[in-house]
Parts: structure tokens; sequence; C-alpha cells
């Protein structure tokens, strides 16, 4: 069913937040894909497979697997269906699904030499003055500065340069808006493993960052 609607996964299609179908219409859909519709499965490949494919990119960096991952996602959906309550939109459960899908890869591929974070991290002397070269403030969060266009693919490759464990939890938390405590969930672990986590790799990005934040205030 799935591999007859041809899925869109050009990257285009609705943003994260973003509703490009009516409530009411949204609630037909629903109870098409909940009767077996073959086209309203198609039509949800063509609505949310571009946004959910951009999510896969950033989280697997391999576009054979974000594309599998969202497969999966697809696959997931269209044996669930039935156990879609509604009680948010479908973007926001196709979203969950499609994060869980990459979750699993991320777990099961095998590992690559990565950056020690500890290398990336400020050192700090006896008397509490920062040891390496200190780094600028940190301004908002990794979203924020990603929406900036100028400065979108420095921060893309510093994000990917961070040790998964952290870079994971950065996209989590940062970029996909994820909470606290369905991070944790996510991840095995627990909150306050998430909230360290997280601390250590947005000082990571900070370090990364701040040559090229530097250069631009000269």
């Amino acid at each position: 069913m799935i591999e007859a609607a041809g899925p869109n996964l050009s990257g285009q299609g609705a943003r994260s937040g973003e509703r490009a179908t009516s409530p009411e219409a949204e609630s037909g859909w629903l109870a098409r894909l909940r009767e077996g519709d073959g086209s309203a499965f198609e039509w949800l490949v063509r609505e949310h497979g571009g946004r959910l494919l951009s999510v896969a990119r950033r989280f697997l960096r391999d576009e054979e697997d974000a594309r599998d991952a969202v497969q999966d996602t697809f696959l997931s959906a269209y044996r669930s269906i039935g156990d879609f309550a509604g009680g948010s939109q479908l973007s926001t459960w196709l979203h969950r699904i499609a994060i869980n899908a990459c979750l699993m890869r991320l777990r099961t591929r095998r590992r690559k030499p990565e950056e020690r974070i500890d290398d990336l991290l400020p050192r700090f002397a006896a008397d509490g003055h920062q040891e390496n070269h200190p780094t600028l403030p940190w301004e908002g969060s990794a979203e924020t500065l990603i929406e900036r266009s100028q400065t979108r693919a420095i921060v893309r490759q510093a994000i990917d340069r961070l040790p998964d464990p952290y870079r994971t939890v950065l996209l989590l938390r940062d970029i996909e808006e994820i909470s606290t405590g369905e991070a944790a969930r996510l991840l095995g672990v627990t909150e306050n493993a998430v909230k360290i986590r997280l601390h250590r790799a947005r000082q990571a990005l900070r370090t990364l960052l701040e040559p090229h934040f530097r250069r631009a205030a000269r």
C-alpha cells in the first residue's frame, strides 16, 4: 500500500508545528486511513514524507538510512493507525514514530570513531579561570542559531561533529523540541542524564562554533 504511494521524499512539506491540512480535512483523512483506504495512505506519504525525511537526515546523517527510517515510519503508522486516538495532530504522531525509528537505527548500526566530548569542553584552573580559550556566551538554542541562514550550514556541521549520545540529546531537545521527560523515555535514561548530556553538548557546540563567530565579529 505504502510503496504504491510513491513517497514524496524530496525534503519538501510542512515544517514541524505547521498544519498544511485543516482540522476538518485531516479528520476526514483519518477516518479513511482507519478504513484502510489506499489513497488515504498515499495522501499521508505525500503530505508528511518530506518533513519526516528532514528529521531523519538530521539524526542519521546518511541518505539511505534516512529514507529507510521514513519507510519504517510509514509502515509502523500503517500497522498501528487503528490505535491512533486522534488526541494530537497526525504530524505530531508521525514525528514521534519517526524519531523512534531513527533512534532504533542509531542503536543498531556500527559505531564510527567519534571526537571525544571532553576535548570540546572548557577546562578550568583551580582559581576558577578557564584554561583553554574562552568561548562566546551561548545565545539561544541550537534551533535559533540554525534558523539564521548565514550560519545554518556551519551549525549543522558542528552538530554533526558531536558524539552520537550528545548530538542525539541536542537534536531531541533543541531542534525537535522534545521535553526532557520524553527524551529520557526515548533514550532509556534518567532525566538527569538528559540534562547533563544536553549541557555538555551545548558547551561542546559552543566551542566548535566560537572560531567562526570570532572571525565574523572582526
